[in-house]
């Protein structure tokens, strides 16, 4: 059986990560606007440093870059609710909020397109979930 170990400075990074999204999230839920702002630098900085050093594992790349993308929306979703954008209307039904999907999305068809293309490609691969 094989067995993937993170490099301790990896998931030091990885740990500080976290502390990083939490806050962010709690400066969204207290509509605190300059930390939930100031948090998305680096948890989305962070997110993007994490997916690139896993680039030689695919199911951790997969899954690294969805998390990227669902930072992304989640950032852009904070940020139209503290600008006050999020219920104005696009077109037709579709409102500012609703646009965060787009990113969401990206990360979904990261993940589907992991487990129903390349993973069934590569059988043999270390997959670390």
């Amino acid at each position: 059986m094989s067995q993937y170990s993170i490099p301790l400075k990896y998931r030091r990074m990885e740990n500080l990560h976290i502390v990083f999204w939490l806050f962010k999230d709690i400066g969204w839920c207290l509509f605190w606007k300059p930390l939930g702002i100031v948090m998305i630098f680096p948890t989305l900085i962070i997110s993007i440093v994490i997916a690139y050093r896993t680039r030689q594992m695919a199911s951790e790349l997969f899954h690294n870059l969805a998390i990227t993308f669902w930072i992304s929306a989640n950032s852009y979703w904070m940020i139209s609710e503290f600008m006050q954008f999020d219920a104005l209307r696009v077109y037709g039904w579709i409102t500012y909020k609703h646009l965060a999907l787009i990113p969401f999305f990206m990360g979904v068809f990261c993940l589907v397109y992991y487990y129903a293309v390349w993973q069934p490609r590569h059988p043999n691969e270390i997959e670390t979930m």
